[in-house]
């Protein structure tokens, strides 16, 4: 049954603010992979530690997120949210001083790493504030009935992002700061639209709660590494999260390598390649989700298969488009996972639980991160290796849907499509790290 506040839906201003919010964390971090590549073979950084400046940040977004969920539920879902966009909008102005030390030769590459490590890491610990707070809102203002298809429209603003910014990423390459133009762009869209959430986004209906000791006889929450109605959600999203992450990190290098080009002129062909796969996933949040009505359960199992098709045509191909077509379907069949392991972990608790669950499902999708250097490691032993291995994950994760009963619980009465309009909503999972 929906609360009141979850029945009132979400007002319309709250959406297009929440799906502005979607895009330009989307638009900033999709960007920022797209020109990792070229700021890291231009530096002289070696293409592992290039990804690798994901790890801590990724290692404090898993940690900081389940607190900043519970802050949430104590002090609000905005200015959770806020302090979020000021933690991303500080990180990348820090990241762009960092880079245009490395592109003058300031520093030596390692001491350049260092600083973009440790820069990029304030966005795993204070951005990772407004995605638990962001799903929550969402919660806060929908019911179980329509929780799928807001979920997927959250996911689907998210995936607008990402094809928005791997375009834009090229355009802002000023002559004057170079490949560090994108970063400080980036953090001027994030002060605009903190700016905007302060100003005009309207507090979510939520209830303020305050730590306490059981009563008697009371009993304890259950810890969510312990909650069986939780966890198999939780092992889907994080195998789904490292997949994807393991692509998209090794993507940049394989054009660049494949095609032969310098750094600066991969650019634009990666561009494309990552505006492919963002449109993919678009069509199955925004489109196929909506017009078949689907369900949690339909959404883990399909995401899975569709995304090992994709990677293993990725393993095997032998040109540029067969990779972005690769790319693309592998897209579109995380386009339905996510939205799959995320309204389905929602729907699986109670009102009171959701900022905790919001957490624990961040946490996942940041941590994943830390292992993207060794899929650059294995890229550098065979091209096809990476993609390779995404395939038999995928192939696993598959069997252990229709397996696993919690997973194969995930059913309930599908939206309907009229529910689906609220098209805007989504954490920004993934961009963690």
């Amino acid at each position: 049954m929906a609360s009141p506040a979850a029945q009132s839906g979400l007002p319309k201003r709250a959406l297009a603010i929440i799906f502005a919010v979607s895009i330009a964390t989307a638009l900033g971090n999709t960007g920022l992979i797209s020109v990792l590549p070229a700021i890291g073979r231009s530096i002289g950084i070696p293409d592992y530690l290039v990804v690798a400046v994901f790890s801590l940040s990724a290692v404090l977004w898993a940690a900081a997120s389940p607190f900043w969920a519970r802050a949430s539920d104590r002090y609000g879902r905005k200015p959770l949210m806020m302090l979020g966009l000021a933690g991303f909008m500080v990180s990348m102005s820090l990241c762009g001083a960092v880079v245009s030390a490395g592109l003058r030769h300031l520093a030596a590459p390692l001491a350049i790493f260092g600083l973009f490590l440790l820069a990029r890491a304030l966005f795993g610990l204070f951005g990772s504030a407004s995605n638990p707070a962001t799903q929550a809102y969402v919660a806060d203002h929908t019911g179980p009935e329509e929780r799928t298809s807001s979920m997927a429209g959250l996911a689907g603003a998210f995936g607008l992002g990402t094809v928005i910014g791997p375009f834009l990423a090229p355009l802002f390459i000023f002559p004057i700061l170079g490949l560090a133009g994108p970063l400080f762009t980036f953090s001027l869209i994030a002060a605009a639209m903190l700016y905007v959430v302060w100003r005009h986004l309207p507090e979510s209906h939520w209830t303020p709660q305050v730590r306490r000791a059981p009563a008697p006889g009371e009993a304890r929450p259950t810890p969510l590494w312990r909650d069986g109605r939780v966890i198999p959600f939780m092992v889907f999203g994080f195998v789904i999260a490292t997949c994807q992450t393991g692509q998209q990190q090794t993507l940049g290098f394989l054009i660049i390598d494949r095609l032969r080009l310098s750094p600066i002129e991969a650019q634009r062909p990666i561009a494309i390649a990552m505006a492919f796969g963002a449109v993919a996933g678009l069509l199955a949040q925004w489109g196929i989700i909506r017009m078949f009505e689907m369900t949690p359960r339909q959404l883990l199992r399909w995401g899975a298969a569709v995304a090992a098709l994709g990677n293993l045509t990725v393993a095997l191909s032998t040109d540029y488009w067969t990779v972005v077509a690769g790319y693309a379907v592998a897209s579109l069949g995380f386009g339905f996972a996510r939205p799959g392991f995320t309204a389905g972990s929602s729907l699986a608790v109670e009102g009171r639980d959701q900022a905790r669950v919001a957490g624990g499902i961040a946490a996942v999708n940041g941590i994943n991160a830390v292992l993207a250097p060794a899929f650059v490691r294995l890229y550098e032993t065979s091209h096809a290796a990476p993609f390779a291995l995404n395939m038999l994950l995928l192939a696993g994760l598959l069997a252990y849907a229709f397996l696993n009963g919690a997973l194969r619980r995930a059913d309930p009465t599908p939206a309907p499509a009229s529910a689906s309009t609220i098209a805007g909503l989504e954490r920004s999972d993934e961009s963690a790290g």
